[in-house]
């Protein structure tokens, strides 16, 4: 069984495929400046691409773990969050209260999904 790693940098892959699951680390939006929905669109645009990078999408997504710094802005991601997701293959998700690496970064995501 082959590892593959994608997009590599020097601390991190931003994914990582193995046996049949892709593992897609954190990722945050690259306009820190922006809104929460605005950067919850990107982490989710970016979690998509990444996903094609690996040869699967969003149906096959298992798992999604979601950080945001203020918990009262759960709504908010989940209006953008909701619109996004497949309905008929929703994954299993958890959401917490974390202070992040940077505190202009309101929303963070993780994903696991089968290749």
């Amino acid at each position: 069984m082959m590892i593959k790693r994608f997009q590599v940098g020097s601390r991190m892959s931003q994914a990582v495929s193995y046996n049949g699951f892709v593992y897609i680390a954190g990722q945050v939006a690259e306009d820190r400046s922006a809104d929460l929905e605005t950067q919850t669109r990107s982490v989710l645009q970016k979690i998509e691409d990444l996903l094609a990078e690996a040869g699967t999408d969003k149906s096959k997504i298992l798992a999604i773990d979601v950080f945001l710094p203020a918990i009262v802005d759960f709504d908010k991601m989940n209006s953008v969050y909701d619109a996004w997701i497949d309905p008929k293959n929703p994954p299993a998700r958890a959401c917490v209260e974390a202070r992040l690496a940077d505190p202009m970064i309101l929303v963070e995501m993780t994903a696991v999904a089968a290749v």
